[in-house]
């Protein structure tokens, strides 16, 4: 059997479940950071989102202050950071007080998505349009303020300059992929929900690769929907969560997370059904068992050199259960590699 060096990491989107409160989302993330760290995953990545009541982690730079805050050596970052929402010197003053403050814990991934709906996004930024066309200038940007201050740089990051803060690309199309080759940067896809050009993304990416001062060479770091659960049912009955959600994403009608339901039949059409099925075809569902075949099998498929899981339920106990069964999986694969430790 084929034994994996790859390291694990966590992808949390601080979910409010119905009828909660982003207070408890936000203890319910810690939580699941700190055993996360006590599990041996690699990174704690959060995301940008905003207009959702489903997500708390709109504001994503304090929420990684308050889990770095709460843990000791687990990398802690933004999976990621929407940067056509925000001024780079901005991203580099939040970013350098971080890496300030946990030295040598923060990463950095910044995606070209405004994370929210077009009226939100106008709100967050005015000129987003704009904004998001200019995405690899204003990663270039964000990337010197990092840097040390040259002779007559008149704006500088303070913190930040000279702390080399580590960037990562996400994206769920082949552009930030090759951005992210021309730029020698590690690059993450988001193969959780939008799987669809993820083999061309990694393909373009890994070919054109250009190495850089961060990074020597290719970098890929893939996403999976993870449910587990000590009954294969149990399992399937928790992923019922993520697939409300998503299906009422794609209806306009973004909400909290809902409890699981019995059976998905009836509430939505075929039509429906097939469209969240695509989205959510990086998923493994089951008993230790079951997703240990299937993380195989998605790694030798893809080769990613770490994976980012991630999994949205309405049951924190079950979630914590979720992680703690893919952390005996990763054991079981051989996968104690310790990866890239500061992209």
């Amino acid at each position: 059997m084929t034994s994996f060096t790859i390291p694990f990491s966590v992808l949390d989107l601080s979910p409010v479940i119905v009828g909660d409160t982003p207070a408890q989302a936000f203890r319910n993330t810690l939580d699941l950071a700190k055993h996360a760290e006590a599990w041996g995953y690699r990174r704690y990545w959060l995301a940008e989102h905003h207009n959702m009541t489903g997500i708390a982690s709109a504001a994503t730079s304090v929420v990684v202050g308050y889990v770095a805050g709460g843990t000791q050596t687990i990398r802690v970052g933004a999976g990621g950071i929407m940067l056509p929402n925000h001024a780079p010197l901005v991203i580099a003053e939040q970013f350098g007080t971080l890496e300030s403050l946990y030295p040598g814990r923060i990463d950095l991934g910044l995606g070209r998505a405004p994370g929210t709906d077009q009226l939100t996004a106008r709100a967050l930024r005015r000129d987003f349009m704009s904004a998001a066309n200019s995405f690899p200038q204003d990663v270039m940007e964000l990337r010197r303020y990092f840097g040390e201050v040259e002779p007559g740089q008149a704006v500088r990051a303070v913190p930040g300059a000279g702390l080399q803060v580590p960037l990562w690309l996400l994206g769920s199309s082949t552009f930030s992929a090759q951005l992210a080759a021309a730029l020698g940067l590690p690059f993450a896809f988001a193969s959780h929900f939008a799987p669809a050009e993820m083999e061309n993304a990694l393909r373009l990416y890994r070919n054109q690769f250009k190495p850089s001062s961060q990074l020597a060479k290719p970098y890929a770091m893939l996403s999976l929907n993870v449910f587990a659960a000590d009954d294969d049912l149990a399992a399937v009955h928790l992923s019922t969560s993520l697939q409300q959600q998503f299906l009422n994403l794609i209806r306009g009608r973004p909400g909290q997370v809902p409890p699981p339901v019995a059976n998905m039949d009836g509430l939505w059409s075929e039509v429906e059904r097939h469209h969240v099925h695509k989205a959510l075809e990086c998923s493994v569902v089951g008993t230790a068992e079951n997703v240990e075949r299937g993380m195989r099998r998605f790694i030798e498929r893809y080769q990613p050199d770490e994976l980012l899981v991630t999994g949205l339920m309405y049951d924190h106990t079950a979630r914590l259960r979720s992680f703690e069964i893919v952390a005996q999986v990763r054991e079981r694969l051989g996968l104690g590699g310790v990866g890239l430790a500061a992209a």
